[in-house]
């Protein structure tokens, strides 16, 4: 029997997650989303108080636009995270301290993934392949 690659929808979301910086890009999202829900004022309110308030709005919705570039243009990732941690530290000033901290420290490590992936980074190998690898070569070294 000859082994054939898995085609499917899984196999196909996977190829695609691994190349972009995935998880930087959903935590940067799901960060401005919670910020946003978190926002109790209504926004015809906001916009009688002034551009402070405004911004109030603004940067979590940014934050959601800046996630959704990183996971569908991952090849101007460096601006969009460092634009993304600017506007979550930005949150606690202007959106009920980022959102109850949880939407700040969501949006800052989204931004910090997606700042340190690499797009041509080999697929990390799980301890127990390492460990095989390394009984493997000690085996040969003892043989020789």
């Amino acid at each position: 029997m000859s082994e054939r690659p898995p085609q499917g929808m899984r196999s196909a979301f996977r190829r695609w997650r691994a190349a972009r910086p995935f998880w930087g890009g959903l935590l940067l999202t799901l960060g401005g989303a919670e910020i946003l829900l978190t926002e109790k004022a209504s926004l015809e309110v906001m916009l009688h108080a002034g551009a402070q308030a405004v911004a109030g709005y603004l940067l979590p919705t940014l934050m959601l636009v800046l996630g959704l570039l990183l996971l569908f243009n991952p090849a101007q990732r460096l601006f969009y995270s460092i634009t993304g941690v600017l506007l979550s530290l930005g949150t606690w000033a202007t959106s009920n301290l980022g959102g109850f901290f949880i939407g700040l420290l969501l949006g800052v490590v989204g931004s910090c993934l997606a700042f340190g992936w690499l797009p041509d980074q080999e697929p990390r190998r799980s301890r127990r392949q390492r460990r095989r690898e390394k009984g493997e070569a000690k085996a040969l070294q003892q043989a020789a």
